[in-house]
């Protein structure tokens, strides 16, 4: 075999937050696995704010490491500051957030990729998804679009029709060195990299982040196997010297002691804490965006995609908001060895003259200098109607998209989808196809996640928050291991030591609710478990008050105290799960001409568009109503088409 042609079992592009995931996920299953990235130097990078973890976000995480992920473990080992958020309102709220040293856990994150048996990691920057054909025609089809775009040709000018739905497959991907590596599959894990394009007031520049450069050929290897691209855009702040801001006047924000860790395999965290600031936009700095909109390329025209709806520019806050006199603005430490700052809330695309003036109007900034300068990015992505929820394409088999690739921001959604992806792309390496890994909305919010994304139409990049479930309460941060760790370990995520824990974890939560709900203090008619159901109740008045003996780590004693006085309420959920749990486990089948049945013109064309795999995720499009259902079910009785359940 020529030594230009490297084999693999699965073929991770682009290091980032789903990158690294996908790639750990794979290989600790067995799959021979390659993870190549544009730098080494930007393996697990930061690119926007140091923080990991929030509303949605912090469970997000804690699922993932119950699923043996590495960005809960990562964050213990570099955080500097540890909040559970909405401690003061219900369990359903409550997340884990952390600030964190950003070059220390890209760090780390990168020795442990370096460090996993059957995982390469490799700069190379890939210039093309190569494709082989499964039906005659489709090869030649795909070869000519790409000539065709490769010379300037427009998507929609093109004059070959792309080849039909799974006529073509992945065969592996062509780097710019010119070797050729193979694969049955591929996952893209590609950020903001596919033809980004930066903006800083009417100056534009091709780069994946500042100061990297974009992937420019790889769309149109997309393109051409006939997928539908679209751009969104996202921004980031200037970054300050740490050494000219004035704390003095402001608010001071510590993190949470003792610090609660992200990670369920993490002891302890024994790490230095800093503070964040609060201070807030003036009158000034609102004037400076107003004087200045004429300069915004987001208000000139020059962006034309849109960007996160609940991470905004401050140029978008003043104008949609002109009623607020200020905006919170949050001072954050972006590690331990540096004075750089991130400006929380000050995203812009201004251009650096005016984000000079806008940062010194800012309290506690008025002599800050600025280390980088904001600015906006637009890049492609793939509306993920085009994925199904193993988050495979429906297009090309063997072809995975995770993270902003499938129009979702921040770091907690991109490894989410991204160990996600590689569990599956390992799965179907070692079952051939036959099993695949998919999770419920009652299951995660993972789960909930990718149900989303493929059943609704993303126009602007999609983030987690915890109204998005119907199940909140079932779907806690103090129990993601309780729900997915039994998957970890059928799938063979988590070593024998961490498997060891978990059930030892188990098996005393078990044994302390056993223990209440059987015990009671003498002549008492209530159980400790009936006393612990009352709203002023803790697991430590009843030790102080009422005599219990029994000794159980903090940890465990909030789970306690969740189950007994949510009782009712969780069962109450558990009951709504299992009465609509028919409509989830109700398969379509595939290849139903929608037109053919007697339905609303809207509710074909989305079911037509969203290829729902179940009548439960029909019934989640907007346009699709449980009239059209029954219409639907009716047809596939009489057609002989109605399947079993899943």
């Amino acid at each position: 075999m020529s030594s230009s042609i490297q084999n693999f079992d699965v073929i991770v592009v682009g290091a980032g937050h789903a990158g690294c995931e996908a790639a750990l996920a794979a290989a600790r299953m067995g799959a021979k696995t390659m993870l190549t990235t544009i730098s080494l130097e930007a393996v697990a990078q930061m690119s926007c704010n140091p923080a990991i973890g929030g509303t949605a976000k912090g469970i997000v995480v804690r699922e993932i490491d119950a699923l043996g992920g590495a960005q809960g473990l990562i964050t213990d080992r570099s955080g500097i500051q540890f909040r559970m958020l909405n401690r003061s309102r219900g369990p359903a709220v409550q997340s884990p957030r952390a600030q964190c040293d950003k070059r220390q856990y890209a760090i780390l994150m990168k020795q442990l990729i370096e460090r996993t048996p059957n995982l390469l990691l490799r700069q190379e920057m890939i210039e093309e998804v190569l494709v082989e054909e499964c039906a005659t025609g489709a090869l030649q089809a795909y070869e000519a679009r790409l000539s065709q775009l490769r010379e300037g040709v427009a998507p929609e000018a093109l004059t070959t029709a792309p080849p039909p739905t799974g006529t073509l497959r992945v065969r592996g991907i062509r780097g710019g060195s010119g070797l050729t590596y193979v694969a049955p599959t591929v996952i893209l894990t590609t950020g903001t990299f596919l033809r980004g394009l930066i903006h800083q007031g009417t100056k534009q520049s091709r780069g994946g982040r500042a100061g990297e450069v974009a992937a420019m050929s790889l769309s149109g290897s997309l393109e051409a196997m006939g997928f539908e691209l679209r751009r969104l855009k996202t921004g980031t702040p200037p970054r300050l010297n740490g050494r000219t801001l004035n704390f003095s006047g402001l608010e001071a924000q510590w993190g949470d002691l003792p610090p609660p860790p992200f990670s369920f395999r993490t002891e302890k965290i024994e790490r230095p804490s800093l503070a964040c600031y609060l201070t807030r936009t003036t009158r000034r700095t609102h004037e400076l965006i107003r004087e200045n909109l004429h300069r915004a390329p987001l208000y000139t025209g020059q962006i034309q995609s849109r960007g996160p709806r609940y991470c905004p520019s401050v140029e978008d806050k003043i104008v949609k908001f002109a009623e607020k006199e200020s905006h919170q603005i949050f001072l954050e430490p972006e590690g331990v060895d540096t004075e750089e700052f991130y400006v929380n809330g000050l995203s812009t695309s201004l251009p650096p003259d005016v984000q000079v003036d806008l940062v010194k109007s800012v309290p506690g900034c008025e002599d800050a200098e600025i280390l980088r300068f904001g600015y906006a990015i637009e890049y492609d992505m793939v509306p993920p109607h085009q994925i199904c929820q193993t988050l495979a394409t429906r297009r090309v088999p063997g072809l995975y998209l995770a993270g902003q690739i499938n129009g979702t921001s921040g770091y907690e959604e991109a490894a989410g989808q991204g160990i996600m992806a590689g569990i599956n792309a390992a799965l179907q390496v070692r079952s051939g196809g036959r099993e695949t890994f998919v999770l419920g909305r009652d299951e995660a919010y993972l789960g909930i996640m990718i149900d989303d994304l493929v059943t609704k139409d993303i126009t602007e990049p999609y983030r987690l928050f915890t109204s998005r479930s119907e199940y909140r309460l079932l779907l806690r941060q103090d129990n993601a291991d309780r729900r997915l760790m039994k998957h970890a370990q059928r799938l063979g995520l988590l070593d024998a030591a961490a498997q060891k824990n978990v059930e030892t974890k188990h098996a005393r939560q078990e044994a302390a609710a056993q223990f209440l709900r059987t015990h009671r203090t003498h002549g008492d008619p209530k159980t400790y478990w009936d006393l612990l159901r009352q709203p002023e109740m803790t697991y430590e008045r009843l030790q102080k008050e009422r005599g219990v003996t029994l000794e159980v780590q903090p940890e465990i004693a909030e789970w306690l105290q969740i189950e007994a006085k949510y009782e009712g309420y969780l069962k109450r959920q558990t009951e709504q799960v299992e009465r609509l749990k028919y409509l989830e486990d109700r398969l379509i089948p595939d290849g139903i001409d929608f037109s053919a049945v007697s339905l609303g013109r809207e509710a074909v064309e989305k079911l037509r568009r969203h290829k729902p795999r179940t009548f439960g995720q029909a019934l989640r499009l907007d346009g699709v109503t449980p009239a059209d259902l029954s219409i639907l079910s009716i047809y596939l009785t009489q057609h002989g088409r109605l399947e079993p359940q899943a």
